[in-house]
């Protein structure tokens, strides 16, 4: 075992949000006050951020703040839900649920988040218990899918393409329900549950947590991410988590999976003691020693990670403070045991495979592109009443992808014909028309609902590449993916430092402008340019595309041939991401 070098928690006082967790009686705070409140449509700023372990944001209509303000009224107040869905697996009448409420009380479309979970947009305080009630009744829950916890589990989103993939499935589920917060709080407030417990007494309890065993009385310092991997895809970015899993496969059998910690998107513009960071492989584990990994993993996170600045309260933050063999001592040392040497693995990409394919069981299943993940009705594309009419006599399941994307999955033979005529007359396809790169697309919601937005992500990522394609044309980059990603503001939702072409926002048309990252996501990329507008961006990548449509090796990828050229430095450390 590694010698463990002993360190002490980060010092400093907590902060506002530290407080706030402590004095919420297990997230409870004054929710049930705030909820019946008729004065005002949104919350105080403490009871939201206790409604984020509920699974919701407040947020308001930036559209029409400034008209707003001017006519004296309180912001358009609104709120997003989220779904927590391991896998990305929802049955058809969850998915009419899901439907239903977009348009009942949201406003009419469904967001497919890029960790693979459902966000519904626009919901007014007034709706929100019958909303959070309706989903629950379906067998789904919001319940940590925000805040402080650790959130929805990724894994590839087929678990019918082998037994593997099944057993993958399996322990996202296993991971999500290990890991929940065991407050009864959420029923209470949402469900109307009986109140069980006087919490407040309990926290005079010696030893551990009589609520929360694993998280205590003031939860994790900063939100955590799981999620798990299927070489040779890397659709999850497993480097991209806070603990990351990676399947090992021998003679077609899952025997365990290499453990990855320490990864992490957000970064804060202009604080060079903040960056993304990628995370780092430890070890080998058995399948069944998932849970436990998990486990103590977040708990060295609860009492290490930083409350004092929420910006350096990641987990990626806490490794590279105190250094990775001191995580993995502290690690052995909760386990009582050691993990094996990591063992051989390799990725290939990190994008979703379009079109028909037959799972292990003969069904079929189709991969569709959806722009931006966002489900809605557009001329001539009308894809979310299609869907719901496919809902309606589909007997699988449906998938959502960690690219935003959808599977319908487990197609019967019977039913196919009737899906793909129900695909034709609502004008639904793979996306194949469309261009490699915009297949490879990637962003968050950006505004206008995002309080934290700097400039457009999903409203202006399709133009910009509206007028990037012609130039990949015109050299024969059609067909060639680039990955491709933008973000609103740094915290890096759409993971865009492992795009091989990033932007971030910084003002209203506005962006950094990122370059190098691998193309199965093992390394990040690096600013080139700084604070460009439309025209800056496209007078810079053109002469790039046309060099690499002319100069790239065999099969290179663009974010090596960035590399290798000399456009930029690689960056295969965080540490290293502002240098």
């Amino acid at each position: 075992m590694t010698k463990k070098h002993k360190v002490e928690p980060i010092g400093g006082p907590p902060s506002d949000v530290e407080h706030l967790k402590k004095e919420s009686n297990y997230l409870r705070g004054s929710l049930v006050e705030s909820l019946q409140n008729r004065i005002t449509g949104g919350l105080s700023e403490l009871d939201n951020r206790l409604l984020k372990f509920h699974g919701s944001y407040m947020q308001d209509d930036r559209d029409v703040r400034n008209e707003r303000q001017k006519q004296k009224l309180e912001p358009s107040f609104q709120f997003m839900l989220r779904v927590v869905t391991p896998g990305g697996v929802s049955t058809p009448e969850q998915w009419l649920v899901i439907d239903e409420l977009a348009e009942k009380y949201g406003s009419g479309s469904i967001k497919l988040t890029t960790r693979q979970a459902f966000q519904l947009h626009g919901v007014l305080k007034w709706n929100l218990k019958d909303t959070i009630k309706s989903i629950n009744d379906t067998l789904l829950t919001t319940l940590a899918a925000c805040g402080d916890v650790n959130r929805n589990v990724m894994c590839n989103p087929n678990p019918e393409q082998s037994q593997v993939h099944t057993e993958v499935f399996h322990w996202a589920q296993q991971i999500t329900t290990h890991l929940a917060p065991r407050t009864p709080a959420y029923h209470e407030i949402w469900l109307e549950g009986e109140k069980l417990i006087d919490s407040t007494e309990l926290l005079k309890v010696e030893g551990a947590d009589p609520v929360e065993p694993i998280y205590g009385p003031v939860y994790l310092p900063r939100k955590f991410k799981i999620g798990i991997a299927v070489p040779p895809s890397n659709d999850v970015d497993v480097y991209s988590q806070d603990l990351g899993y990676i399947a090992i496969v021998e003679k077609g059998k899952l025997v365990g999976f290499n453990v990855t910690v320490g990864g992490g998107m957000g970064m804060t513009h202009g604080d060079t003691n903040t960056y993304p960071q990628l995370g780092r492989v430890i070890g080998f584990i058995k399948p069944e020693q998932v849970n436990e990994i998990a486990e103590k993993t977040v708990t060295i996170q609860r009492d290490y990670g930083n409350r004092s600045v929420r910006k350096y309260a990641r987990f990626k933050y806490t490794i590279d403070r105190h250094g990775l063999d001191w995580f993995v001592a502290e690690l052995q040392e909760r386990l009582g045991w050691e993990l094996e040497p990591a063992r051989p693995f390799h990725f290939e990409n990190s994008g979703d495979r379009y079109g028909w394919q037959k799972d292990k069981n003969g069904r079929w299943n189709l991969t569709l592109y959806v722009q931006s993940g966002r489900i809605a009705d557009q001329e001539g594309y009308q894809l979310k009443t299609g869907l719901r009419e496919i809902a309606k006599i589909h007997t699988g399941d449906f998938r959502l992808t960690a690219n935003q994307n959808l599977m319908i999955a487990g197609i019967t033979t019977a039913k196919k014909a009737k899906i793909i005529a129900l695909l034709g007359q609502y004008g639904i396809t793979d996306g194949g028309q469309h261009s490699a790169i915009r297949r490879s697309s990637l962003s968050c919601v950006a505004f206008p609902t995002c309080g934290l937005a700097m400039a457009e992500a999903e409203r202006y990522l399709p133009t910009l590449v509206d007028k990037l394609e012609p130039i990949l044309e015109e050299v024969g980059l059609r067909d060639n993916e680039i990955n491709i990603r933008m973000t609103g503001c740094p915290n890096g939702c759409a993971r865009p430092a492992l795009g091989e072409i990033a932007f971030i926002g910084k003002s209203p048309g506005k962006y950094n402008m990122y370059m190098g990252a691998g193309f199965s996501g093992d390394r990040l990329s690096k600013l080139y340019r700084e604070n460009v507008d439309e025209n800056e961006i496209l007078e810079t990548l053109k002469p790039i595309i046309h060099r690499y449509a002319a100069e790239r090796d065999n099969e290179e990828h663009f974010g090596d041939f960035v590399i290798r050229t000399g456009y930029v430095k690689p960056v295969i450390s965080g540490t290293d991401f502002h240098s």
